[in-house]
């Protein structure tokens, strides 16, 4: 029997999460929208490619959470986008109030599913998914590492020349200018990144990991971005319903690693039908692990700003 997955939010990225489903055939897809028809319309698009793309499956639209029952996997992505000049902090009281009223319906709906929430600042609203859903934490969390170090290993490549499967590298900590790329922990086919560049290279390639949502904002200015994101979704999509046991950098519950209580942030986590099974503490620098507890910091100083 196939697994059912829902997309909060038919727009660029909810509207590209289910695109990449559908390829991969991860699933039936439930594509919900408050806007009546929008999401339908986009699911009867999306069915229709199905015999070009050879991909097999239930693709309905809806603006009813009723349509959304018993599903396996529920992704939040709706909420009010970035606009250029525009901070993932001042989200913050426009879409808390949205994905509280999301994962209340999502819970209500289908209460045994995995919630990945999207939607900015995701570190935040992780949270609020978490209070409104009552789930476990393993069955709550955020898309954000995954994406990150994606365009850290995309500079990487761009800066050498070389292929990006090739490149292993990993982005911790809030999403957001407090992020952690972590440069020793990257490497080129198992050369290390610091044989391959000098740290003044290797500092600039973290800075515009750190500002790469906003790069792409301000060249495209009336949208963020939205392909790149809706494949780290897909990632983890797939790793949760085939039950792939990947290790993967999402924004989970922190109980004591890495010297942090009592938050949601980004760390590598074991991602399989369970959510997240495991949490893995890496050795790090004294240099990095301050980095990290500084953005857990931030994170923290964030989530005191939201109304439960």
């Amino acid at each position: 029997m196939r697994k059912k997955i829902t997309i909060i939010g038919a727009g660029n990225v909810g509207a590209t999460v289910a695109l990449w489903a559908a390829v991969n055939e991860l699933g039936d897809i439930v594509l919900f929208n408050r806007t009546p028809g929008l999401a339908k319309g986009k699911a009867l698009d999306l069915k229709s490619a199905s015999p070009i793309g050879g991909f097999d499956l239930a693709i309905v639209g809806t603006d009813r959470y009723e349509d959304t029952k018993d599903s396996d996997v529920v992704v939040v992505t709706a909420g009010l986008s970035r606009k250029p000049g525009m901070s993932r902090d001042e989200l913050l009281d426009m879409n808390a109030a949205l994905v509280r009223d999301i994962c209340a319906q999502a819970a209500k709906y289908s209460p045994d599913s995995i919630l990945i929430v999207v939607s900015n600042p995701v570190d935040a609203m992780v949270h609020v998914a978490y209070k409104a859903s009552g789930f476990p934490k393993s069955r709550v969390m955020g898309m954000a590492g995954i994406l990150d170090s994606s365009r850290f290993r995309t500079f990487i490549g761009l800066e050498l020349g070389v292929s990006v499967e090739d490149i292993s590298a990993l982005v911790l900590g809030g999403h957001g200018d407090f992020m952690v790329p972590l440069p020793q922990h990257a490497s080129v086919n198992g050369i290390p990144l610091t044989d391959l560049l000098s740290e003044d290279r290797i500092n600039a390639l973290i800075e515009r990991t750190r500002h790469g949502g906003a790069e792409i904002l301000s060249l495209e200015k009336v949208s963020s971005a939205f392909y790149a994101p809706a494949a780290a979704v897909d990632q983890m999509i797939e790793a949760i319903v085939r039950d792939k046991k990947r290790v993967l950098p999402c924004v989970t519950y922190l109980q004591g690693e890495y010297g942090i209580d009592g938050i949601f942030m980004g760390v590598p986590v074991l991602l399989g039908a369970g959510g997240v099974e495991r949490v893995f503490e890496l050795k790090l620098s004294q240099a990095e692990l301050t980095a990290l507890q500084k953005s857990a910091e931030a994170v923290r100083t964030l989530v005191a700003q939201v109304r439960f």
